[in-house]
C-alpha cells in the first residue's frame, strides 16, 4: 500500500522561482512537414534520448519516440497527441506533439488550449499548406505566441525570400529570421546565425547528437566565399536586403502572436535543431495565469489547480489503463495531496501519478504551473475537469465540436458486446472519436471530423479491446447540442423537446443531449419548431454550451 508522503510548504518565491524555469509548448504542422521528426531531433538535443528512432520506415526496428500506438508505427503516422519533458540548460520543458491530419484536429485543438507557446513547422518545399493556416488560426485566438521552423532544407525547395514572403502574407504575422541558408538541396552548406553573427556548416547525419559542428565565426569571413562560391554569394545578398527590410525582433509582438521568429535547417539530418531548441528556452514565455469563470488564476499562487486537457486509453495495453493528462495551471503539486474534481464534487488523493516521456512513464513527486501530470483514472475525470485543493474553480476553452461525418457501429461477434461498449466507451470519454447513443435504439453512433477517425477507432478497437467491429454508413450528416435557457422553462422545455424528437435525439459521452438530422434545411426547420431551444456547433464539458461557430 502507498501511505501519502508528508506534504511541504513552499515558500511564494519557490513556487515563483519554479514557474519560471518551466516553458510549455506544442510542434505543430501540415501532415508530412516533418513534424513528428523535429520532436525526435529536440528529444535527442536536449539529451531526453540517445539515438533517434525512425518515423516513416514501417519495418524499421526503431520507431519515433512520440509515435507509441501500434498503427502510428504501421503507417508512419501520428494520430494522438504525445507528451515528453525533458531538462535543458536548467529548464524543465513539457514538449507536445500533435497529430498533422485534419481529421484529429480536436485532439489538436484541445492540446493547444494546455500550452503557452507554439513550435510550427513549414516544409520548404510546399509553403504554407492548409492545416497550417487551420492551426495557426487557432494559435492566433488565443494569442499564441509561435516560432517557425522551415524544414528539409537538404532538399530542392522554394527560395528562402519567397517563402519568407508566403509566410507573412498567408498567415498575416511578421517573419524575423534568425537563421538564414546558405544553398539547398545537394548544395546546402548550412545556416548563418544573424543573432550569434556566425554560420555552422551542414553536415549530414541522422540518428546521433554530434557535438563537434563546425562553426565558422562572423557574417563576413572571407573563408565563405572561397568554400562556398555562388550558394554564400546568393545568401549574403538576401542578408544585405533583410539588414534593410526585415522587422526587428519585438518581445511584445512576439508574445501577442504578431511577430514569429524563423529558423532554418533539416530535422532529420539533426541540423538546425539545435538553433530552435536554444530560441525556446530564451523566447518561448513562462507560464501565465489563466482565466476561470471565477476568476483569473496565477501560476504562482500558494493552492494548486490544474485542468484535464486530454485522456489517453490503454498506453500501456498490459493493464488496459486510463490516463488524464492534466495540466498545473497554479501552485504546488505533490503526489499523494488531496485533490477535488470540482465537476462532481468527487475527492482524489492520486499516488501514482506520472510525468512521461511519450509511452514511457516515470512517477513524480511534484509539478508546478506549466508541467503536464498523467493521473490514472477510471471514469472518475472528464475532458475538461478542473482540479483543485477545494476551491470551485472552472478553467474553459476546451471545446468539443459537433461531428461532420455519422457511422453505425455494430458488434462482428454478438458475444463481444460487452467489450465492444466498453471499447467505444473509453475512447469516447479519451475525444477519439464522438460516441453517441440514440435515446430511441440500441445502435450506436460514431461522429467524427474525418474517415481516418474511424479507420483508426475500428482498428483500436480489434487490437486493444479484441473486438471487431462493423463500420457502416449511418443516414446523418447534422448534428447539434441542444439546451434551455432557464428563462424559456429550462429543463422542463428541453426534456419536451428530447421526448417530441426521439427518434433523431442521442447522448454523447456525457450525456449532453444532441439532434442528429440528415440534411441542414431540416435542423433549420426544428429550429424554427421549437424557438425556446438553442442549437450549438460546439460544447465545452458538460452543462456548458456555447453557440459560436469555430472552425478546425
Amino acid at each position: 500500500m502507498l501511505w501519502p508522503r508528508p506534504m511541504s510548504k513552499l515558500s511564494p518565491t519557490e513556487i515563483a522561482t519554479n514557474v519560471r524555469r518551466r516553458r510549455t509548448f506544442a510542434i505543430i504542422s501540415h501532415p508530412d512537414a516533418g513534424k513528428t521528426t523535429l520532436t525526435e531531433k529536440l528529444l535527442l538535443f536536449s539529451g531526453a534520448i540517445q539515438i533517434a528512432g525512425s518515423v516513416k520506415a514501417r519495418k524499421a526496428s526503431r520507431h519515433a519516440t512520440s509515435d507509441w500506438m501500434e498503427i502510428e508505427k504501421q503507417r508512419g503516422i501520428s494520430v494522438a497527441s504525445s507528451v515528453m519533458q525533458m531538462e535543458y540548460r536548467g529548464c524543465v520543458i513539457n514538449l507536445l506533439d500533435t497529430p498533422g491530419h485534419q481529421d484529429f484536429s480536436e485532439d489538436t485543438y484541445r492540446v493547444l488550449t494546455a500550452v503557452d507557446a507554439a513550435l510550427m513547422v513549414i516544409d520548404a518545399g510546399n509553403g504554407v499548406e492548409p492545416q497550417t493556416r487551420r492551426l495557426l488560426q487557432v494559435c492566433r485566438a488565443r494569442s499564441t505566441p509561435i516560432l517557425t521552423f522551415v524544414n528539409k532544407m537538404d532538399r530542392e525547395v522554394q527560395e528562402p525570400l519567397a517563402l519568407m514572403g508566403e509566410i507573412e502574407r498567408e498567415l498575416g504575422m511578421e517573419v524575423v529570421p534568425f537563421t538564414w541558408p546558405v544553398g539547398m538541396g545537394k548544395r546546402f552548406h548550412g545556416v548563418m546565425d544573424l543573432r550569434e553573427q556566425r554560420m555552422r556548416v551542414f553536415q549530414p547525419g541522422e540518428d546521433r547528437n554530434r557535438d563537434n559542428d563546425e562553426i565558422i565565426e562572423g557574417i563576413d569571413n572571407s573563408l565563405y566565399a572561397q568554400r562556398f562560391g555562388v550558394e554564400y554569394e546568393h545568401a549574403r545578398h538576401d542578408i544585405e536586403l533583410l539588414r534593410d527590410a526585415a522587422p526587428l525582433f519585438d518581445e511584445k509582438q512576439f508574445l501577442l502572436g504578431h511577430q514569429t521568429p524563423m529558423f532554418f535547417g533539416s530535422a532529420i539530418n539533426n541540423f538546425g535543431v539545435r538553433e530552435a531548441l536554444d530560441a525556446l528556452v530564451d523566447l518561448a514565455p513562462a507560464p501565465g495565469s489563466r482565466m476561470a469563470l471565477q476568476r483569473e488564476v496565477a501560476p504562482d499562487e500558494a493552492k494548486f489547480s490544474g485542468v484535464v486537457f486530454k485522456i489517453q486509453a490503454n498506453m500501456d495495453p498490459a493493464h488496459r489503463d486510463r490516463i488524464a493528462f492534466v495540466r498545473v495551471a497554479s501552485g504546488h503539486f505533490e503526489r499523494g495531496m488531496k485533490l477535488k474534481v470540482v465537476r462532481s464534487g468527487k475527492e482524489l488523493r492520486p499516488n501514482t501519478v506520472v510525468s512521461f516521456l511519450s509511452q514511457r512513464r516515470e512517477l513524480l513527486d511534484e509539478a508546478f504551473a506549466g508541467d503536464i501530470i498523467g493521473i490514472p483514472n477510471h471514469g472518475v475525470l472528464q475532458l475538461g475537469d478542473t482540479l483543485t485543493e477545494g476551491e470551485c474553480l472552472q478553467f474553459t476553452g476546451l471545446p468539443f465540436f459537433a461531428p461532420e461525418m455519422f457511422r453505425a457501429v455494430e458488434v462482428a461477434d454478438p458475444l463481444r458486446t460487452k467489450q465492444l461498449k466498453a471499447g467505444l466507451t473509453q475512447l469516447g470519454e479519451e475525444g477519439a472519436i464522438q460516441v453517441f447513443r440514440p435515446a430511441a435504439g440500441s445502435a450506436l453512433l460514431l461522429g467524427a471530423v474525418g474517415q481516418l477517425q474511424f479507420e483508426v477507432v475500428a482498428h483500436r478497437l480489434e487490437h486493444e479491446y479484441g473486438c471487431k467491429a462493423r463500420v457502416q454508413p449511418s443516414r446523418y450528416q447534422v448534428a447539434r447540442w441542444v439546451s434551455c435557457d432557464e428563462a424559456d422553462g429550462g429543463a422542463k422545455e428541453l426534456q419536451r423537446f428530447i421526448d417530441g424528437n426521439a427518434h433523431r435525439v442521442a447522448y454523447d459521452a456525457v450525456d449532453a443531449p444532441t439532434v442528429l438530422v440528415e440534411y441542414a434545411p431540416e435542423l433549420r426547420a426544428i429550429e424554427a419548431n421549437w424557438p425556446k431551444i438553442r442549437f450549438h456547433a460546439m460544447r465545452e464539458h458538460a452543462g456548458l454550451v456555447f453557440q459560436r461557430q469555430v472552425s478546425v
